[in-house]
């Protein structure tokens, strides 16, 4: 992202759906549709115990597949448990760590800025949000939002959406 005079960009809420697209990693079909998942709701997974934040049965090889949000800093020895988002705060469109996923028998290639976010003022400390559906962004447009923050009497701007998917 290019932040000008904001930082701390995020989406709105703890609610938020992620977009992906995802594909199997048994018969690497890619699902047509976009997919998305939240961190509040969990789902049963088949034959199993356990539960995901996302679960997905391939329409090609018929296999369950399924995903968690996993404490964005999950090293052993860390303290930290929360797996909410990183805000992003770097300046010159470098990427930095957002989210951290668990991806059981599935990929995400692709995340989707859609929805709700919100960022602050770099020099005031106020709070702006952003609605990229409300801004007209169209899927495959980078999206830019603008505006101005009157406390501290600067321009505000948040553009050049990227996202970059790595495995670990």
């Amino acid at each position: 992202m290019e932040l000008e005079g904001v930082t701390d960009v995020q989406p709105a809420d703890e609610n938020y759906e992620y977009f992906f697209t995802v594909m199997c990693s048994s018969c690497r079909e890619t699902h047509p549709k976009t997919v998305s998942f939240n961190q509040v709701e969990e789902h049963d997974i088949s034959g199993s115990k356990g539960s995901a934040h996302f679960v997905w049965r391939c329409g090609n090889c018929k296999k369950e597949h399924s995903a968690s949000f996993l404490p964005s800093d999950s090293s052993p020895k860390s303290k930290n448990k929360s797996t909410q988002p990183i805000p992003y705060s770097l300046p010159n469109s470098q990427f930095s760590p957002f989210i951290t996923l668990d991806c059981r028998g599935l990929e995400f290639t692709e995340f989707h800025f859609r929805g709700r976010w919100k960022c602050k003022g770099e020099e005031s400390g106020s709070e702006f949000f952003i609605d990229w559906e409300e801004l007209g962004r169209e899927e495959g447009e980078e999206g830019r939002w603008d505006d101005y923050d009157e406390s501290s009497g600067t321009p505000v701007g948040v553009s050049e959406l990227k996202a970059k998917i790595e495995r670990a």
